[in-house]
């Protein structure tokens, strides 16, 4: 520990925190554009400066680590004329663009340049004119607005390894692009949003796709339906005011009929549906040999876009289950559409998503066709929904609590823990155990992987086995547990894990691309808290437990793993050959 000074206050610290955290010991939050708590400081705004006395040198908060005895400033007149000045500098090469930008009122910089009560230009405007770029349909780049912080770059390169996005150029005419000059589609890109989720400006957005929602829901021909996945139920309610994690289920389905649709669905009934066909399948692996192992689970397209181009030789470990939303669309467009004595020509799906490559998702190939029909036909992110509920004039505090469509809306705890880290691999051991055994765990919390390390390891009795398994969360992390795979099998070594879950965010779902802005790990584990709740509180913990996946299978799909599961719930993948590092 280290004994300082912040403006007369004297704070201890530990040795090595930077002047930004530090202050904060003494509730001074030093204004600053580039840093993020999720990355390293980069020191590149330059507007957390302070000042070091008595010297009354300035340096950069964010990046400089304390040292015993240091007196610090972080607010005086010259200070607060240097932050503005830089400011200004940053101003002039960006478009004065607010009322049309996709950040209107949640830009960093538009509220650094309220605080700061910029009413002028002190300097000529040099933006650039440079082109947007929404080829990949997913995220939208518009390098005119990007400050140079180079979050986007530190999240794609070293969070997730993609390698997606670099600067090019130099000085003035720095810019942010797709590496290689390409359009972002024909790069590594796996539209996971991370770079959007961190961007302090409209530099990185989601593809915005709800002025086709609102034109589906005009038209009297189309059958309009709708389906939450598990993280936005704990998310939404940022934008409205509320504490994140705050589990807003019901409300989220009363506003959605507002809205217009017909019907409401629950996307965790597709993960109940996907852990009885992906129990399933480990179960064949692990005790038929059926397959090999270790079985990767595949809920996450991002993590698939990056194993078909980077891990091909794992394409035989991965699970062919669909996501739970392609389930829920196909299943609405046959089995409920069959029920419901509806033409499945006519509906349209509508998915509502923490995640921008779930708009990639719903054509990555032929399979989201299986019924003849789109599996899904709109992906909207939870940031999207949230604008679509003011814009319509909701009253999200005020609207009362209703319940899902039943038939494809009943889900059990299992199913609403798939949107944080380790939930996938948790519901399916719980049925898992049930499939081998006869009977269910005595205990269905598998706390082991719970939690935000990015590689969590456990090894977990299962009847009579012991399952090794592994869950990684942040693409950065995956390469290290398949490398452990990889080297088991050339030394013919026993194998490390027999089931691996794969999240390409960090946090899971609940730290999705599409998700309200501010991401910390603070606000991953609130989310994921409210999850757990959920879970926590349903009678039914177990999918295999579900009155109504038990009806779907009795009704209409026989058993896991049946031809007509095979053909309308399962898919296959494609190794691309040009990624190949």
């Amino acid at each position: 520990m280290v004994t300082i000074t912040i403006d007369g206050y004297p704070v201890k610290v530990r040795r090595g925190t930077s002047i930004l955290d530090a202050a904060r010991k003494v509730n001074m939050n030093i204004p600053t554009l580039c840093k993020h708590a999720d990355l390293p400081a980069t020191a590149a705004c330059g507007i957390c400066v302070v000042k070091i006395q008595p010297s009354g040198r300035m340096l950069r908060a964010c990046c400089t680590p304390v040292e015993e005895g240091m007196e610090i400033i972080t607010n005086d007149g010259e200070l607060n004329e240097v932050r503005r000045a830089v400011l200004h500098l940053i101003l002039s090469a960006h478009p004065n663009d607010c009322l049309r930008c996709g950040r209107n009122g949640t830009c960093e910089l538009q509220k650094l340049a309220e605080d700061f009560g910029v009413r002028h230009e002190y300097f000529p405007n040099i933006c650039a004119p440079l082109l947007k770029d929404d080829s990949t349909g997913a995220v939208v780049l518009d390098p005119q607005k990007c400050v140079k912080c180079g979050r986007c770059l530190d999240v794609c390169q070293r969070l997730q390894n993609v390698w997606a996005l670099s600067f090019l150029e130099r000085g003035i005419h720095t810019r942010m692009a797709a590496a290689g000059e390409i359009q972002l589609a024909d790069s590594p890109c796996v539209r996971c949003g991370q770079c959007a989720a961190h961007c302090p400006t409209g530099a990185i957005f989601e593809y915005d796709h709800t002025p086709q929602v609102w034109e589906a829901l005009r038209d009297r021909k189309k059958h309009c339906v709708v389906q939450i996945a598990p993280a936005v139920r704990t998310s939404l309610g940022e934008a409205f005011g509320y504490k994140p994690g705050e589990l807003l289920t019901g409300k989220i389905y009363a506003v959605l009929r507002r809205l217009g649709f017909k019907a409401v669905f629950d996307t965790n009934f597709g993960a109940d549906v996907t852990i009885m066909e992906e129990a399933a399948e480990f179960v064949e692996r692990l005790t038929q040999g059926k397959g090999v192992l270790p079985l990767i689970t595949t809920c996450c397209p991002s993590w698939v876009d990056y194993m078909e181009k980077y891990h091909h030789d794992m394409i035989p470990h991965f699970s062919s289950c669909k996501s739970p939303q392609a389930i829920v669309g196909v299943l609405a467009k046959t089995y409920y559409a069959q029920t419901q004595k509806i033409d499945p020509a006519t509906m349209f799906m509508v998915s509502v998503m923490p995640c921008t490559a779930k708009k990639y998702e719903k054509d990555r190939n032929q399979d989201m066709a299986a019924s003849g029909y789109p599996d899904v036909d709109l992906v909207i992110t939870t940031r999207e929904l949230a604008r679509m509920i003011k814009q319509a004039g909701i009253d999200f505090h005020g609207i009362a609590e209703e319940m899902p469509d039943n038939l494809l809306g009943n889900y059990t705890g299992a199913g609403t823990i798939f949107g944080v880290t380790g939930g996938v691999m948790e519901a399916a051991l719980r049925t898992a155990h049930n499939f081998l055994t006869g009977e269910n765990p005595g205990v269905v919390d598998f706390v082991e992987v719970r939690g935000l390390q990015g590689i969590k390891e456990s090894s977990v009795t299962v009847g009579t086995a012991t399952v090794r398994v592994a869950i990684a969360h942040g693409l950065g992390n995956v390469d290290t547990v398949l490398e452990r795979v990889r080297a088991a099998r050339r030394s013919g070594a026993e194998l490390p894990y027999h089931f691996i879950e794969v999240m390409a965010c960090p946090g899971g779902c609940v730290g999705g691309g599409g998700q309200p802005y501010g991401i910390t790990d603070e606000l991953r584990q609130a989310r994921g808290k409210g999850l757990y709740k959920d879970d926590a509180q349903h009678s039914v913990r177990c999918s295999h437990e579900n009155p109504n996946i038990m009806r779907l299978y009795k009704e209409f799909l026989g058993k896991p793993l049946s031809e007509k599961s095979e053909h309308l719930l399962h898919t296959h993948y494609t190794a691309r050959l040009e990624y190949k590092r």
